[in-house]
């Protein structure tokens, strides 16, 4: 059955946040992006009101074409690239937050989600890409930066370009039951916000705390890169920008950044509480010098080393792992607080 503009348009002012316009369409890994994004963040769906009438002549073009081109590399998509870059982190973020806690995350969950995320949308439309290499890509690349949050950039970078290397049209497929895409657009949704929510509901604080460590760093990493710094900003002030000028305030003066700087002490807030604590983890008074650190933590190792104390493992094992954990955050240098600026 065609496809009408006028259902799709519909959809799309009802529940296009959601993806009722793709799921109508047939475009199935759209709609499951734009519900895990609820529609790229709104931005996405808004630009895509002048982009419909295409959609629905892809759609009834497709129903009618029995087999897809082969042989023919789809055009190179500079948007695309971009986007999967940005799912891409997406989906790690998501993951940092909710799966961190797993044995061996760096090597697994985190390449296997920022992978899944770009490969979500080189999917999109009319184009995939290939699993296997863009999957191992993601997974070559993340035992380079082992346990650093800021890996997420580099693991989706690498796995969006492979995936535009391989990318290619969809192979012809017949149309499936309703019932069938809903309940395997379900499970895709489900084990996505499943770990989150679980994190979110039953472990509160800790997420939060993941959260503030995450976007901390993030925020520390653009102190090398004073441009990208300065969009990230706007981009966290957009929503309050809008919202100043949609009460009929558009003047912005000397303060434009105060709302930045509120957002940013609360993050290093977290980051200066987390220090305190591992100073008490090795007994040291705040302002200790790197050498001073240094010589406690080896010899509180010496201490708690489960190999020395084969009593009391499972005791020494915490110890050990606070005491690790303690010397990794004061072995970072610490950021000041003008320092972002």
């Amino acid at each position: 059955m065609a496809k009408g503009l006028l259902v799709t348009y519909a959809l799309w002012a009802v529940g296009g946040p959601a993806g009722l316009h793709h799921l109508y369409l047939g475009r199935d890994s759209h709609a499951l992006l734009w519900m895990l994004t609820l529609g790229g963040g709104g931005l996405g769906w808004l630009l895509e009101f002048w982009k419909l009438p295409s959609f629905v002549a892809q759609a009834n073009k497709a129903q009618g074409q029995r087999q897809s081109p082969r042989g023919v590399t789809p055009p190179l998509s500079p948007i695309r690239f971009v986007a999967q870059v940005i799912v891409g982190i997406y989906f790690g973020l998501v993951a940092l937050i909710s799966l961190s806690s797993m044995v061996n995350f760096y090597i697994v969950a985190l390449p296997l989600a920022v992978g899944l995320g770009v490969l979500l949308v080189a999917a999109v439309g009319n184009q995939t890409s290939d699993f296997k290499n863009t999957i191992g890509a993601a997974f070559l690349t993340s035992p380079i930066f082992y346990g650093r949050p800021i890996a997420i950039l580099p693991i989706s970078v690498a796995a969006s370009i492979t995936a535009q290397k391989h990318r290619r049209y969809k192979a012809s497929v017949a149309s499936e039951p309703l019932s069938v895409r809903l309940y395997r657009l379900g499970l895709a949704y489900l084990a996505f916000t499943g770990p989150l929510a679980y994190s979110a509901l039953c472990n509160t604080t800790a997420t939060l705390s993941y959260v503030a460590e995450i976007l901390g760093s993030l925020l520390n990493w653009f102190n090398l890169f004073p441009l990208l710094g300065h969009l990230m900003e706007l981009f966290l002030l957009l929503p309050y920008r809008i919202w100043r000028l949609l009460m009929g305030d558009p003047g912005f003066n000397s303060s434009y950044f105060q709302e930045w700087e509120k957002l940013y002490e609360f993050f290093q807030s977290f980051q200066d509480e987390k220090r305190q604590l591992a100073y008490q983890v090795l007994g040291l008074p705040e302002g200790a010098t790197n050498e001073e650190i240094h010589q406690s933590y080896r010899e509180l190792v010496k201490i708690w080393h489960p190999d020395h104390n084969l009593d009391q493992t499972e005791e020494a094992q915490k110890h050990f792992l606070e005491i690790q954990a303690a010397y990794e955050v004061l072995s970072q240098p610490r950021k000041h607080r003008g320092s972002w600026r």
